[in-house]
């Protein structure tokens, strides 16, 4: 087998070749199709999350290197353990990789995504940017029948994301409007998630117009430019005093500044984005707005399997997808850590 790996976190990524893989017991070998790149693979390959102030968090321990990234994986079913039982060679499926050690409470109550000893494919264990990749259940192999090759992979990180923290919002009333901070891959993701499960069309945020444009045409009800001096102005005066939920898909300083802003008394923020800073608010305020500002982590193999029959019932429009081979790994990680990514990137072997 083949892959992109990681030999120097930060450096190019190298191909590397070696025996493929043999599954044993539950395991099931796919012959990747499709890996989508996720923007934190760029975090991952240069080792570190930006905390703001100068801090850093160091991920660069858990793995070895060389290391295969890759987590929006889609592939053929070519081989599997004598253990692994419901699955068929031939099969097409995508792989659910936020894998748990499956023993802990988080695990049995069906957290795998949040547990504290992690086996994620791409993040742990070797990933998609490769020919091969070994699942350890066929429980986590999803079928995408009806759903496009190469847009299905993008399902299982950015999808997953978007619909995850859309179902953390809760209830919104028909005549309110939720409000999607960061409109890149899985800001748009996000914006046919509110368009689905929302009576009122969401509105958008972002500071690149080729964005806003694309947000538009999409089916925000309107778009804002935080660049703008009078956009979060507009914003309170379309929306009464402010949205009753925002969810930023940045993750910046400046990105969760214009979301916390932009929601009402009792609002909701969510934050899905690891673009990095800090975060400071006055602790009264807190009470006195009586806002929530919570975190979302990917989702629940539940989870992915409701957003999977949404997607499938086509009730989720297709964002654009674009299909470069695999040798491109690099360039695409550079691309997008420079923002000249619109939609999403899949790599293809």
């Amino acid at each position: 087998m083949k892959s992109q790996a990681i030999v120097d976190y930060g450096q190019p990524l190298k191909e590397i070749e070696g025996e493929t893989p043999q599954p044993t017991g539950t395991q099931v070998l796919l012959k990747v199709t499709h890996c989508g790149v996720c923007h934190s693979d760029v975090h991952l390959h240069d080792g570190y999350f930006d905390l703001g102030g100068g801090n850093k968090l160091d991920v660069r321990g858990g793995r070895k290197l060389p290391f295969t990234l890759g987590h929006e994986i889609e592939g053929e079913v070519i081989a599997f353990g004598e253990d692994a039982e419901g699955v068929a060679v031939g099969q097409r499926r995508v792989a659910f990789p936020w894998i748990g050690c499956g023993e802990c409470p988080t695990c049995r109550r069906g957290e795998e995504h949040l547990c504290n000893k992690p086996a994620n494919l791409g993040i742990q264990v070797a990933g998609g940017y490769a020919t091969h990749v070994l699942v350890p259940h066929p429980r986590y192999l999803i079928d995408y029948t009806g759903v496009s090759q190469g847009l299905a992979a993008t399902y299982m990180c950015s999808g997953l994301t978007a619909y995850s923290a859309m179902k953390k919002l809760g209830e919104v009333s028909p005549e309110e409007r939720v409000l999607v901070v960061g409109l890149g891959g899985v800001g748009m993701m996000g914006l046919q998630f509110a368009k689905a499960m929302f009576k009122a069309a969401p509105l958008g945020a972002d500071v690149d117009e080729q964005k806003l444009q694309a947000a538009r045409g999409s089916g925000a009800h309107e778009v804002y430019n935080p660049k703008d001096e009078d956009a979060l102005k507009k914003l309170l005066a379309d929306t009464n005093g402010g949205v009753p939920a925002a969810v930023d898909f940045v993750g910046s300083e400046a990105s969760l500044k214009f979301a916390t802003s932009a929601v009402r008394k009792g609002g909701h923020v969510v934050v899905v984005g690891l673009f990095g800073g800090g975060f400071s608010m006055p602790i009264p305020m807190f009470p006195m707005r009586a806002i929530t500002i919570g975190g979302s982590y990917v989702g629940s193999l539940g989870e992915t399997l409701e957003m999977m029959e949404l997607v499938k019932a086509g009730k989720i429009d297709p964002i654009p997808v674009q299909e470069r081979p695999l040798g491109q790994a690099s360039k695409t990680l550079d691309d997008l850590r420079h923002g000249q990514v619109l939609g999403r990137v899949v790599l293809k072997p």
